[in-house]
């Protein structure tokens, strides 16, 4: 019998090891304007009554990005979550931009992530973010030179968390020298395994690793590659410290992903009396 099936996974993380969130999150890309999640999300009021359809669900951890509409998406969780402020955890992310649909800026100076924290701080409609992550490291800018204005925005009282996007091992030990960090945030899912060892490392230090594409989609185009349940079930198992944020902008779909917990513990019991 597979060890890993005979224990239900643990549904909970301690983020930074202070917050206890759902490992099944939400991602707010899809909550956007098409093509290429610029612009508006053009179904507003319902983006809104899907997010906090998720907050009814059990959902308490959103991860959002400036990349997303760009800033339009942080603007619609903010709406939709302001009245549940004290009940979720809000991330997003700085460093990138996108000027058109085609065209993504990477800009991790200090200077900019100083402007983007300030503006999502007023997007997000909150007082400090619980997680900032770096989305992509500027090849023009030092890794460490970023991460110390992320440090300094969280002594600031800006943001709680600091967090990583896109990094390799070695990024990221050179970002722990400077702050702590909270999470890294790379693709990873049951059909693209090449951050399996980074899975471990983090694990080993109490780091979120929050896998982006967790159903095989292609990030500028709808649709999952690869089936739900099984492809959610998947990263949930494969380590505790994984925390999925599945993007969706049907709430049937996004009912269907909450049920995973229910799948994981049925087969779970079958194992068990098998």
């Amino acid at each position: 019998m597979n060890a890993s099936l005979q224990t239900a996974p643990q549904k909970t993380f301690q983020l930074g090891g202070e917050l206890e969130v759902n490992r099944l999150g939400y991602g707010a890309m899809r909550l956007t304007g098409q093509p290429g999640n610029f612009g508006p999300y053009p179904q507003w009021q319902q983006g809104v009554e899907l997010l906090q359809r998720a907050v009814e669900l059990g959902v308490n951890l959103f991860d959002s990005a400036r990349a997303y509409g760009p800033q339009w998406a942080d603007k619609l969780v903010g709406e939709a979550l302001f009245p549940h402020a004290d009940q979720v955890v809000i991330a997003t992310k700085g460093g990138i931009d996108k000027a058109a649909p085609d065209r993504i800026v990477v800009d991790g100076s200090p200077a900019t992530l100083t402007q983007q924290i300030d503006e999502a701080l007023t997007n997000l409609k909150v007082e400090r973010i619980d997680l900032f992550q770096l989305h992509r490291v500027d090849p023009q800018v030092p890794i460490e030179e970023s991460v110390a204005a992320l440090r300094t925005a969280q002594v600031a009282g800006k943001i709680r968390f600091i967090g990583l996007s896109n990094v390799d091992q070695t990024q990221l030990e050179r970002a722990l020298a400077i702050a702590p960090i909270a999470s890294v945030q790379n693709r990873f899912n049951l059909a693209e395994q090449q951050q399996d060892a980074l899975v471990d490392f983090t694990a080993e230090r109490g780091i979120a690793f929050i896998p982006y594409g967790p159903l095989g989609a292609h990030p500028m185009r709808q649709g999952a590659a690869l089936p739900t349940r099984t492809a959610l079930a998947w990263l949930l198992r494969r380590s505790p410290n994984i925390i999925v944020i599945p993007g969706t902008t049907s709430i049937a779909h996004l009912e269907e992903n909450m049920a995973t917990w229910d799948v994981i513990e049925a087969e779970t019991a079958n194992q068990l009396t098998a």
